[in-house]
């Protein structure tokens, strides 16, 4: 303001000297301003007034309507930089609102991730704790199975092995098939005062409760036999079973747990056969044809009116064939409709190929029920001896 006087002043005494000095500081001072513009037109000024000097008859309009010029510019440039200032107050206002949205949005990502790092965290811990229940239990299965494979090994060893058949038969065959890794079916022998004993036999239950009362059985037809020396099929079924009971007598629940068996006796000599059942059936063939003989319709174990098991005797004749087995076969399903096999289908199977050796017999039996099965689950153990004297 001051200086803007100044110029008045000296402009109304035309002291151009003056209006020079009051120029060139206006220059100086926009252009500290970097208002290149307004320090470039005071910088012409000082030199019209430097003309001036040198032109004293420049006339007052000429020197009135320059400063009337320079007014009218201030004001427009005054205008200017109040909007250039709106413009600039505005920007901060749109920078100060993105700012506090751009926090707002932080917060929100960094809360999610907090969120889902302890999910993570929480998840991360269950899986742990499942793989280790999952190790903890595929380690008792390990021993589990273990155990169950070295009940196998047990159990294989009170099996007597197929050469021992082919010793006193023309040709044998055992088709055993269990259906876990350890069996309630069983097959037995023993040979005592010329005779062959085999037999068949079925304990209730499969799998490990089956094999444990397998092992009680075939002990007590051991013990028929060789401690009772007894060789009636019959009167060996009836000790068997007093046997059993006995065993489990010494338990204070109520077993009722056993067997059922097809008990053949050969006379190595004479080739007359004795034969004794529990609820098993046994097939021979003579001439040609499949005979019959039923069991008595009780089992090798607690039974309520228990009789006592009868012997049936048969003079075998040459290239006769036997079969002894358990209702695994016949009962499984399988099939087009999911069926069972039956007996009716197994006795088929067993005449059409009872010529055949023990290794082809034991393959058809084999094949037959395999196709049978087809994709099913195995129902039960399956066991089925063949004998040719």
């Amino acid at each position: 303001m001051y200086l803007d006087s100044s110029i008045s002043y000296a402009t109304k005494i035309h002291d151009f000297a003056a209006l020079m000095t009051i120029y060139d500081t206006y220059s100086d001072y926009y252009s500290n301003l970097k208002n290149f513009e307004k320090a470039n037109d005071f910088y012409k000024l000082k030199f019209a007034a430097k003309d001036s000097l040198l032109q004293q008859s420049r006339d007052k309009e000429f020197i009135e309507m320059s400063t009337k010029y320079g007014t009218e510019k201030k004001e427009a440039e005054n205008k200017l930089l109040k909007t250039e200032s709106e413009k600039q107050k505005a920007i901060s206002i749109g920078i100060s609102i993105g700012l506090a949205l751009f926090g707002l949005l932080s917060f929100f990502i960094f809360r999610s991730y907090k969120q889902k790092q302890k999910a993570n965290i929480l998840l991360e811990a269950q899986n742990n704790e499942i793989i280790e229940k999952k190790n903890i239990i595929e380690e008792k299965q390990k021993e589990i199975l273990d155990s169950i494979s070295y009940a196998k090994r047990l159990q294989e060893a009170i099996l007597p092995p197929i050469d021992s058949l082919n010793k006193y038969f023309e040709s044998a065959f055992i088709y055993y098939k269990p259906k876990d890794i350890v069996a309630g079916d069983f097959y037995w022998m023993e040979n005592r005062n010329d005779y062959t004993f085999i037999a068949a036999a079925d304990c209730t239950g499969h799998g490990v409760p089956g094999a444990m009362v397998s092992v009680v059985c075939s002990n007590a037809l051991n013990r028929a036999v060789l401690e009772f020396n007894i060789t009636d099929p019959g009167k060996i079924l009836d000790k068997t079973r007093d046997l059993v009971l006995e065993t489990f007598s010494k338990s204070d629940k109520d077993v009722r747990d056993g067997m059922d068996i097809s008990l053949v006796a050969i006379n190595n000599k004479t080739k007359e056969l004795k034969w004794a059942g529990s609820n098993n059936r046994l097939w021979y063939t003579q001439d040609g044809k499949m005979a019959e003989i039923t069991a008595n319709k009780q089992p090798i174990g607690k039974t309520e009116a228990p009789t006592p098991f009868t012997t049936h005797t048969i003079q075998l004749q040459k290239n006769s064939s036997l079969f002894l087995f358990t209702d695994g076969y016949a009962d499984q399903f399988g099939g087009p409709k999911g069926k069972k096999f039956k007996y009716k289908e197994l006795q088929s199977i067993l005449l059409q190929n009872a010529t055949l050796s023990s290794s082809e017999q034991s393959e058809k039996l084999n094949s037959a029920f395999v196709n049978w099965k087809g994709n099913l689950e195995q129902v039960d153990d399956v066991c089925v001896i063949g004998l040719r004297v």
